[in-house]
């Protein structure tokens, strides 16, 4: 088998990209041309007329049939939103968040669907795209905001036009076009726990304007809102640079962009804190939620990403436009977690994540009178290799699990996406998508003695037989339709019913222990097969349906958006990790399952309305009421040693779903001598999150309210700006994830504790229950020079 050579095979995809498109590019004439598309001051007004592109191609807000919340850049500059996680906020039924133990790795859930574990092997719930690139894995997917044009998050499965592992929703983040003219733009912000930013952005055109050259530089900085007690490290900090170049041509019916991103995030390795005294050395419970006394720090954390791709749109006639988004991105963190968050070497992590993946996409777009439609294909070739190591020194003297996993996906898909408008109200659209998907994994773990594996750089011997020596592929396919109708009585409203059928990938659970899978067959044997059966999980599927009204009341000064949901899903994954014995030994085991069936269903609701005198009050509610009806697990009943499949769907919860969201701002905006102010502030709310399926008192977090305010200043012409930014401003202290090995009754999940009133260690002895909490009060001023 040849080796994967992924920079060959960007080059010929870019190379079949540009012959592709070369037919309709040769009679571009250069000329130069207006702006790019972008919010005009009407759609800042009006909301409902923001240009979107959910259905890949341009429409307002209202007119789309599907529930999205669209941010406009400059919504998201005078919000002081810092990165993609902010618009969780204010977004109903939406989970943006930090993963465990990193500032880089995204947790996103949608309607109650998303993933937040990133290891090789699981796929995402919830689409992440950087101007229409699917980013495969979750790893240096907290995408910081600048030089954005405006970000969309489409709310249900989005599977025919955004593929696979699109069962949630999806997130767009799109970035700005070049402008005719030549710009610069430098930005600085100083604020709370010495936050330091700086962000410089440029262009110039290049003779008239056809060519375009600009690109966009990016120091983001801040003090740890706590400290490591132990390793003297600051904790919850952030220093990271960024950067992004692009090579533009602007010509009649034609454009295309060649563009660059690279991150480097060289932050502080991000320790939990610790809930409860420890088992082992007596260590109490920390004062700040932010400390922490984590000794593990090698290797030294680490997070490099970077991505290329060249996006082109030749449009030969009015009614008929050809796209390519042809893209290569990388990235590999280096990652230090500490379960239990002590200086004890008691179930220390140190992990590698290292991704690659090739994508081409082709789309075919016509528009011919009442006429829309939309044919394409996608292709991906991504590998994920993940390898860390499970230290648990305190059970036995240098005992480490070691894991590798390697998985590579192949992907081909063909969709296609139509809509006629049978009477200038009355419209109808249906779709689809037919996919092949495949998964190959190598999986290797093995048991060292006397310190760490070597490839962390341990001394430690290997000892035994690995615990899993595996190499395996699975092919799944699937077809996912969709179909919507709408009514629009007038232009400014739009009442719509949709369906749609999602799903997301299957693939092998990497730390899975091979050894302990069963005998199926009985013949005193497990073979590979029965190997594979036991690694292995299927897709899981949805059917959504989707009720919606959207419009603009009262002259255009009143804007809502209005949806029910259900959405009826089965071979629902739960991915997770438990205490197990392999070999006779203690370790930690993946335990994916293909748990059986759930139902989502709720309602979401937006609005905006302009008062008059400058006032503005806008807001979001989200109800999801989110339910197991089966869940299978594998409990061994008292006295038995064999377990038995057990439905356990009344004692589970649907994790980092809460049931009520909400959020709510007033905003003032004025003239204040020849310049504008603008003035706002925001409320939101979330009710109790589950972390995990199976409550914890400890970690899950009750209902709880954030306030922010915001103070802006623009000058005449936008030449500059001055803001004042408050976030989280009553310093809440919310627990966003965690970790637990601690022991806990099977069926109901209801924490087990000795005499004394102590938790019972599950893995390790120290005991682990250690949470993360989101950013505590910040205080930060914006200022914003444009040349």
């Amino acid at each position: 088998m040849k080796a994967y050579n992924p920079t060959a095979r960007a080059i010929l995809c870019i190379g079949a990209s540009l012959c592709s498109l070369v037919a309709s590019a040769a009679y571009a004439q250069e000329t130069p041309d207006s702006a790019p598309p972008s919010e005009s001051a009407q759609a800042e007004e009006n909301p409902g007329d923001i240009v979107v592109t959910a259905r890949r191609r341009e429409e307002t807000l209202i007119s789309v049939p599907i529930a999205i919340t669209a941010y406009s850049g400059a919504q998201l500059e005078r919000s002081g939103a810092i990165d993609i996680t902010d618009l969780g906020n204010t977004t109903p039924n939406v989970t943006l968040e930090n993963s465990r133990a990193t500032n880089s790795t995204l947790s996103a859930f949608i309607r109650g669907i998303g993933q937040q574990d990133p290891v090789s092997g699981f796929e995402q719930g919830v689409g992440i795209y950087l101007d229409d690139v699917y980013l495969n894995r979750p790893q240096a997917a907290v995408l910081d905001i600048y030089d954005v044009e405006r970000i969309e998050v489409l709310r249900g499965p989005q599977g025919t036009l955004y593929g696979r592992n699109t069962v949630g929703g999806a997130v767009k983040y799109v970035t700005k076009r070049l402008p005719a003219e030549a710009a610069l733009s430098v930005k600085g912000t100083y604020g709370s726990y010495n936050q330091l930013d700086g962000i410089v952005t440029g262009s110039v055109p290049v003779g008239d304007g056809t060519l375009r050259i600009g690109g966009s530089a990016a120091r983001l900085t801040r003090d740890g809102f706590g400290r490591n007690l132990t390793t003297g490290l600051d904790n919850y900090d952030k220093d990271l640079w960024a950067g992004r170049l692009s090579a533009e041509v602007h010509a009649t019916n034609f454009f295309a962009r060649l563009s660059g991103d690279y991150t480097h995030d060289k932050s502080d390795p991000r320790n939990g804190y610790r809930l409860i005294p420890s088992q082992f050395t007596n260590t109490p419970v920390l004062a700040n939620v932010y400390d922490t006394q984590g000794g593990l720090n090698s290797p030294k954390q680490d997070i490099k990403a970077w991505g290329v791709s060249l996006f082109m749109e030749a449009t030969p006639t009015s009614d008929l436009t050809f796209r390519s988004i042809t893209a290569y991105r990388k990235d590999k963190s280096f990652s230090p977690i500490d379960f239990d968050a002590l200086p004890t070497v008691d179930v220390d992590v140190p992990g590698i994540y290292d991704n690659k993946q090739l994508s081409q996409e082709v789309q075919v777009l016509i528009e011919s009178g009442p006429f829309h439609g939309l044919i394409g294909g996608y292709y991906l070739d991504a590998s994920a290799l993940t390898q860390f190591d499970v230290r648990i020194f305190t059970t036995l003297s240098g005992l480490t699990a070691f894991t590798s996993a390697d998985v590579h996906t192949n992907t081909l898909a063909g969709f296609g996406d139509f809509t006629y408008d049978l009477t200038p109200q009355f419209s109808v659209s249906v779709g689809g998508r037919y996919t092949w998907d495949e998964r190959k994994a190598t999986i290797l773990r093995q048991n060292y003695l006397g310190g760490g594996s070597p490839v962390f750089g341990g001394a430690g011997v290997a000892f035994g037989a690995p615990g899993t020596n595996f190499r395996g592929t699975r092919v799944f396919e699937k077809f996912t339709p969709r179909a919507s109708v709408s009514f629009k009585p007038t232009p400014d409203h739009n009442i719509y019913a949709s369906y749609s059928k999602g799903f997301k990938g299957g693939g092998f659970d990497p730390r899975g222990a091979g050894v302990n899978a069963p005998d199926l067959n009985g013949n005193g044997v497990v073979e590979e097969n029965e190997v594979a059966s036991f690694l292995s999980f299927a897709p899981e599927s949805v059917n959504s349906y989707e009720v919606g009204y959207k419009g603009a009341l009262f002259d255009r000064r009143f804007t809502i958006a209005v949806a029910g949901f259900r959405a009826d899903y089965t071979n629902v994954q739960i991915p997770g990790s438990v205490a197990c014995t392999v070999s006779g030994l203690p370790s930690f085991c993946g335990v994916t399952s293909n748990a059986g069936k759930a139902r989502f269903q709720g309602l979401e609701a937006e609005g905006t309305a302009r008062l008059g005198g400058g006032f503005v009050v806008s807001g979001s509610l989200g109800y999801i009421d989110a339910k197991f009806k089966q869940y299978i697990a594998n409990i061994t009943p008292t006295g038995s040693t064999t377990p038995r499949p057990t439905d356990v769907s009344a004692f589970r919860k649907v994790q980092n779903t809460p049931e009520w969201t909400a959020s709510a701002t007033l905003a003032y905006s004025t003239s204040l001598g020849r310049g504008t102010i603008d003035a706002s502030t925001t409320w939101s709310y979330r009710s109790k999150t589950y972390q995990f399926e199976v409550p914890n008192p400890y970690i899950d977090q009750p209902g709880y309210s954030l306030f922010d305010a915001n103070l802006t200043y623009r000058a005449p012409g936008g030449r500059w700006s001055f803001g004042i930014h408050g976030k989280n401003l009553l310093d809440k202290h919310y627990i966003t994830s965690g970790y637990t090995f601690v022991v806990a009754d099977p069926v109901t999940g209801a924490v087990a504790k000795t005499p004394t009133g102590n938790t019972i260690p599950a893995l390790g002895k120290e005991g682990v229950l250690t949470a993360f909490y989101g950013n505590p009060r910040q205080v930060f001023g914006t200022f914003t020079f444009n040349f």
